[in-house]
């Protein structure tokens, strides 16, 4: 039996690849840091299938130990810290588990069992203030902030473990991917819950920033794929994933207002102190060498990804009312 080990199971992708691998028939080990506070909300459904363990990417110790009990066959390294906007209050802290895990993870796997395969999660963030539009693998780095910062330490560590101890190391470069299960501190799901709160007599209206801004969004269970797809080729390399298409934060508002029969537009104020400058150049992402290489694509578009976090939110709402 395949063992794999993921850090950042609680999360967003760590709870879809976990399901994804359970359903392939792997033994599931998930690294989850000593909280007192731990939410296994996501992985409700499948907690009982999955091995937790505790540790930090933070403590190489603890790292190290896990590998030798369970001598992983693959290692998904999807956690550490992931929001932009926190990194710039907590820089130091970004290091140490984004960037600095990274190498406390393939020092433990180059020293116990180097033979295992390992995924990175890198972003798009990476391209930051991009130069071109849309980015590929061969894109300029161009990071704009902390999280992106400590992303690229990372994605070129696992390149250079990759080149230099010739260990199975690779990065997805993914672009946002969105859920029901996206924390609310992310603007898509700060969207859809508060469209239904509106709908429901919740609240009155949805305070956001730059309504102008793009992204390329896509839906974190295709991505999760991705991931794994790329840990079961002949030779390691890195992958940009995304949809190839650009919204913007107003689309993705009419849209949700539009699934609950509202207009956006009598309910969202637009709020200087969440706003952000568009970009020049938009991150957008060609994935054609992951569509060629991995015969990987996305399946489900922009307007069914909304719909799905609308009515997951409506869903859970409702009972409240």
């Amino acid at each position: 039996m395949t063992i794999a080990l993921i850090t950042g199971v609680t999360g967003q992708d760590g709870s879809y690849l976990a399901e994804l691998l359970l359903n392939k028939g792997y033994r599931v080990v998930g690294l989850v840091r000593r909280s007192s506070t731990l939410d296994f909300q996501r992985i409700a459904q499948v907690q009982d299938r999955i091995e937790i363990v505790q540790g930090d990417l933070t403590d190489q110790g603890s790292l190290f130990q896990i590998i030798e009990t369970y001598r992983p066959d693959e290692v998904y390294n999807l956690g550490g810290q992931s929001n932009v906007h926190l990194s710039w209050g907590q820089a130091a802290l970004t290091g140490e588990s984004t960037a600095l895990g990274v190498a406390r993870l393939l020092d433990s796997l180059h020293q116990l069992n180097p033979k295992t395969r390992f995924y990175q999660a890198s972003t798009s963030e990476i391209f930051g203030a991009a130069t071109e539009s849309p980015q590929n693998e061969r894109s300029n780095l161009n990071p704009r902030n902390p999280y992106g910062v400590a992303k690229v330490y990372g994605h070129l560590l696992a390149r250079n473990y990759r080149e230099h101890f010739g260990m199975f190391a690779v990065s997805g470069i993914l672009y946002n991917h969105e859920s029901p299960r996206r924390g609310l501190d992310f603007v898509t799901r700060k969207i859809t819950h508060g469209a239904v709160r509106i709908k429901l007599g919740m609240a009155d209206k949805l305070h956001l920033g730059n309504l102008d801004c793009q992204r390329d969004w896509g839906f974190a269970g295709d991505y999760v794929k991705a991931m794994w797809l790329m840990l079961q080729q002949d030779q390691p390399d890195d992958y940009v994933i995304g949809t190839g298409q650009l919204h913007s934060v107003r689309e993705f508002c009419k849209t949700a207002f539009e699934i609950l029969g509202l207009n956006y537009a009598d309910y969202v104020v637009q709020d200087e102190r969440f706003y952000q400058p568009a970009e020049t150049f938009p991150l957008v992402a060609d994935f054609s060498y992951a569509r060629q290489r991995l015969n990987w694509k996305p399946e489900v578009d922009f307007e069914s990804l909304v719909q799905m976090m609308v009515e997951a939110d409506l869903h859970a709402l409702e009972k409240e009312v």
